[in-house]
């Protein structure tokens, strides 16, 4: 009999020393580590030497050691019949890692309590991936949210640069007119905050084209020193040949002079900030969110004040922000990630507390052959025709009344609906206008909607949509040969729209 007893107490140890995955081992009633596995020693890097007949608390954080997690922990234990939990652990070394931890009592024959075994498993990178799909769909649901607000801000913007533009041409006392101007430039202002939303939430319109990398940090960098100015120090280190970024070029200027002045500010005694790029390979198979295929890395690196990792987490959140009142809107790294995500790359954020922070623009490498010109087409200075009749359709009735205002002040007739359903109506009715402005958010009847109908019942009718997205909802509705306009749009852009969609129709 003790023969046999013996062999199981062998094979058992035999078992628990051959886990390396899980930490095993024993307490006394009190607490007290009376038994010590490998899988413990390389969990928590104690040898068993240094860690039998050491209370287990050792392993908690000073938080939760104050508030008297681990006798209650023991107390659940005993009373219940079992302890589980997850929450963290230090290791030898000071470090911590995400802990699911089981506590089960060990009884005598007679039912009294001897001790208690214990199982520590390591799920951090579990932990890590559930917080990531979190985060997405965090993230998801604000842009959407964000994208929302950034429509409706849109279409006020709209109505109110149009009242405000044909008002400073009226405008006779030049006090007026200097207020009206002040005021535009506020409209404007407001304009580049529902952009930035937009970029948040993917949903802003990009010219995605082959852009040297190196010459345009190169030629920012005069606009870069005077924006940080003289306490920061600037240094570009690029490598030779480095291939083209597919991108849009506007938008990424914009995106690095953020992560520029976001790098100074961390730095408020100065120093220095470094600009790198690199080109880097993602292959099959890596553990990343890019699809395989090769990126230029764009890395802004400052050496200031650094992020601890709650900070870390929520940099990229809209309206998130350190800086003080009315220093930022918490809307820069909202839109570099916007931006990154719609181009097909990514914005990592490397930070530690008191050791600078790293900010890596990861942009896909250009495949298109051809040479492309960086810098959008000249606007034309042709005037549209002043005796074209537009039909003008949007549900807004503050952005129908000014975008009829804008065309009647550049000599157009103009007709209005509603709602699509209406404009349908009106064209059926006849004469035909010369070209029709819709607004692309409209109930029943979207504007890609209206746009098909028109394309099928009168052929060659030019339209122009307006909308503040950049791609239609659901990517369903085809408006090929339609002329886009961003919202909020001038009169000068409304009339570079009429040119565009008039031309080969008229003379």
């Amino acid at each position: 009999m003790y023969d046999e007893n013996t062999n199981v107490e062998q094979r058992y140890r035999l078992l628990i020393e051959a886990i390396t995955d899980y930490a095993i081992y024993m307490l006394d009633p009190q607490g007290t580590i009376t038994s010590w596995n490998p899988g413990a020693k390389r969990l928590k890097g104690y040898s068993e030497e240094e860690i039998v007949g050491r209370h287990f608390s050792t392993f908690y954080t000073e938080d939760d050691r104050a508030e008297g997690l681990p006798s209650r922990a023991l107390q659940t234990a005993e009373q219940e019949g079992r302890f589980e939990r997850e929450g963290w652990r230090l290791r030898k070394d000071g470090t911590r890692f995400w802990a699911n931890v089981i506590i089960d009592p060990i009884r005598d024959a007679q039912g009294s309590l001897i001790g208690f075994a214990k199982i520590t498993r390591d799920i951090s990178e579990k932990r890590a991936a559930q917080e990531a799909i979190f985060q997405a769909q965090k993230m998801e649901a604000v842009g959407q949210l964000t994208g929302g607000l950034a429509h409706d801000f849109n279409n006020l913007l709209t109505a109110i640069m149009g009242s405000l533009e044909i008002a400073r041409k009226r405008a006779v006392n030049p006090d007026v007119a200097n207020l009206i101007d002040n005021a535009i430039q506020g409209a404007q202002r407001g304009a580049a905050l529902t952009q930035r939303l937009l970029a948040f939430s993917r949903q802003q319109e990009l010219l995605l084209r082959p852009v040297d990398i190196v010459d345009l940090v190169r030629g920012m960098e005069e606009l870069i020193q005077r924006t940080i100015g003289p306490q920061i120090v600037i240094q570009t280190q690029f490598p030779l040949g480095l291939a083209r970024a597919r991108t849009d070029a506007n938008q990424l200027e914009s995106a690095l002079l953020n992560l520029v002045v976001n790098a100074r500010d961390a730095m408020p005694a100065g120093g220095e900030i470094v600009i790198t790029a690199k080109l880097e390979t993602m292959s099959e198979g890596q553990e990343s969110e890019l699809p395989a295929g090769d990126y230029v890395r764009l890395i802004v690196r400052d050496e200031g004040e650094g992020m601890d990792a709650q900070t870390l987490a929520n940099a990229m959140t809209p309206f998130f922000t350190t800086k003080g009142v009315g220093k930022g809107t918490g809307l820069g790294l909202s839109m570099v990630h916007g931006l990154m995500a719609q181009s097909g790359g990514k914005l990592v954020l490397r930070s530690t507390l008191g050791a600078g922070t790293s900010a890596e623009l990861w942009l896909p490498v250009a495949r298109e052959a051809a040479e492309e010109t960086l810098k959008d087409a000249a606007p034309a200075t042709t005037a549209p025709p002043q005796s074209m009749a537009v039909l003008v359709v949007d549900d807004d009735p503050l952005v129908l009344m000014n975008t009829v205002l804008l065309l009647e002040d550049l000599g157009m007739e103009t007709l209005q609906a509603s709602s699509g359903q209406e404009a349908l109506s009106v064209l059926e009715k006849g004469p035909l206008p010369n070209v029709i402005v819709t607004d692309q958010a409209m109930p029943q009847m979207t504007g890609a909607r209206l746009y098909q109908e028109i394309r099928s019942r009168f052929p060659g009718l030019p339209v122009i949509l307006a909308t503040g997205y950049a791609e239609l909802p659901n990517g369903t509705e085809s408006v090929s040969g339609a002329v886009r306009l961003s919202k909020p749009f001038s009169q000068d852009q409304l009339s570079q729209a009429l040119i565009e969609a008039t031309r080969g129709t008229n003379g």
